[in-house]
């Protein structure tokens, strides 16, 4: 792979680059699209306004469950699908739907909990439920690493599994990500996959379900391809969609591990990254 491009607040080089339009637009939201605050740019909505009046589709792609991503799709005035759950979700905002979603197994989270917790010792756990209307569960003493996401905190671990479940989120009082998902990942087998998708965020999905497999599906119903791709993210959990889209956009505050696989490094959430991009991508006439 050659070396990726990168850009600096102050400077963004276009000499040489290749002004090539994509038809399918996928972006991450935490860390991605969304500043800290939870909110787009002016610049960023004005970027995604010049995909959709070039015929380009834009996809959000996210770890978050379909219930928490609804009002950011309001927020956009997108009623396009999006990719969630990290994949094991493909949600439709206009007729408030799952087209399709797959579930992790309780007994094999528990199973694969517990694997973990032999190496680890305690962690601290929480739930996302399945479905449009499906709760984020947290037990006693998981703390949830966005504030303003919603949750429901439980009296005790097995009130985790009363319902339904499309992935588990981990927390370690002492251990990085990097290190609890390292562990996680060589006890887990294929009991559930592992991945991390932010700070304080590891992650037990259902097996061979990742970002990349939401995408292909979401692709496939729309009639579009890896080669029609252009992908953005910021953390680990992203490296499956840039593998899958035929070039992948990490921001400047992107985990290490996505920025070895990217094609590219814009700038950070916070600095219009994906705007930059897509202005270079889509120019005005």
């Amino acid at each position: 792979m050659a070396a990726p491009i990168a850009y600096t607040a102050h400077s963004f080089p276009t000499a040489g680059i290749a002004s090539t339009a994509y038809s399918l637009i996928a972006t991450d939201l935490d860390g991605t699209l969304l500043r800290g605050d939870d909110t787009v740019s002016d610049r960023s909505f004005a970027a995604l306004a010049r995909v959709a009046e070039a015929g380009a589709r834009h996809l959000v792609v996210t770890g978050r469950p379909a219930p928490r991503v609804r009002p950011l799709l309001e927020d956009l005035g997108s009623t396009g699908l999006a990719v969630c759950g990290q994949g094991a979700q493909l949600y439709d905002p206009r007729a408030d739907r799952l087209l399709w979603s797959v579930t992790l197994d309780r007994e094999l989270a528990e199973t694969a909990l517990g694997k973990i917790e032999a190496e680890v010792g305690q962690v601290h756990a929480a739930v996302d439920q399945d479905g449009v209307d499906g709760l984020t569960l947290i037990e006693p003493g998981y703390l949830m690493p966005h504030p303003t996401l919603p949750a429901l905190r439980v009296e005790r671990r097995a009130d985790l599994w009363c319902a339904p479940i499309s992935k588990v989120l981990l927390r370690h009082p002492a251990l990085s990500d990097d290190e609890l998902a390292q562990t996680a990942r060589s006890v887990v087998g294929s009991l559930a996959t592992v991945t991390m998708s932010g700070p304080g965020t590891v992650e037990l999905q259902p097996c061979g379900i990742t970002k990349a497999t939401g995408l292909a599906l979401a692709a496939e119903h729309l009639g579009l391809s890896p080669a029609d791709t252009v992908a953005f993210g910021d953390m680990p959990n992203d490296i499956p969609m840039f593998r899958w889209a035929a070039h992948g956009v990490a921001m400047a505050n992107a985990h290490p591990e996505l920025k070895e696989v990217a094609d590219e490094i814009t700038l950070s959430n916070e600095d219009d990254g994906i705007a930059v991009v897509l202005e270079r991508l889509f120019p005005q006439g």
